[in-house]
């Protein structure tokens, strides 16, 4: 049977890229959402803090290994915001309500950006990924991988492909904004692919993935 490892996010396309950047080590991504298990609480001011509070929240709730990440959006003109609150930019900002579907909360994030922006000539920005995995609730030792995707800020949305603020960073090494990228592309190069990279490594060189025997001694239970 394969390893089932438990993503704290019920984010679909989340769901989507992780599992194939992961899917080197036979490892099936399974949401927290589709288990019944609630959203933690992100108090933090920090990705690794979220990521680490989402992991443990996660593997608390089934008994086993959790996979979390925590990424967004830091732009230098406003002080690496949104940041943490990527997600809730335009919510906090009171511009549109909790609550309503991603895709409209992203749309309202991306203009909510965009006005902020207006007239600015700074427009350097690069998106985060902290990927956070713990054998159990209270692993004393995490896995902690981050990636940086660097770019500038368009002036309108670009591109069909991807989420969030991908429409809105210009990737200079291929000449497009992230959302123009196939996902193929994307996954190759992006700050979840950077921080996925280190973390294959360090399950495999940490956790015995990949090394059926070395994973069967690792003393802690996946879930089947």
């Amino acid at each position: 049977m394969s390893k089932r490892l438990i993503l704290a996010s019920n984010n679909a396309k989340k769901l989507k890229e992780l599992q194939a950047l992961i899917a080197p080590l036979g490892v099936e991504l399974v949401t927290q959402g589709s288990l019944g298990i609630p959203e933690a609480e992100e108090p933090h001011i920090t990705f690794v803090e979220n990521a680490l509070a989402k992991a443990r929240h996660a593997a608390a709730a089934v008994g086993g290994p959790a996979l979390a990440d925590d990424s967004g959006l830091c732009v230098d003109a406003l002080g690496g915001a949104p940041g943490v609150r990527s997600a809730r930019h335009a919510v906090d900002a009171g511009r549109i309500a909790e609550g309503l579907p991603r895709e409209q909360i992203d749309q309202a994030n991306n203009e909510w950006l965009l006005t902020q922006m207006k007239d600015q000539a700074l427009r350097g920005a690069h998106f985060t990924c902290l990927l956070v995995a713990v054998r159990h609730a209270e692993d004393p030792e995490p896995l902690i991988a981050e990636g940086q995707w660097l770019g500038d800020l368009l002036e309108a949305p670009q591109g069909a492909h991807g989420f969030g603020y991908d429409p809105l960073l210009w990737v200079p090494s291929h000449g497009c904004s992230a959302a123009d990228l196939d996902p193929a592309i994307k996954n190759a190069i992006s700050h979840r692919a950077l921080a996925c990279q280190q973390l294959l490594a360090l399950m495999r060189a940490r956790w015995g993935l990949g090394e059926s025997t070395a994973a069967m001694a690792s003393g802690w239970a996946w879930q089947h």
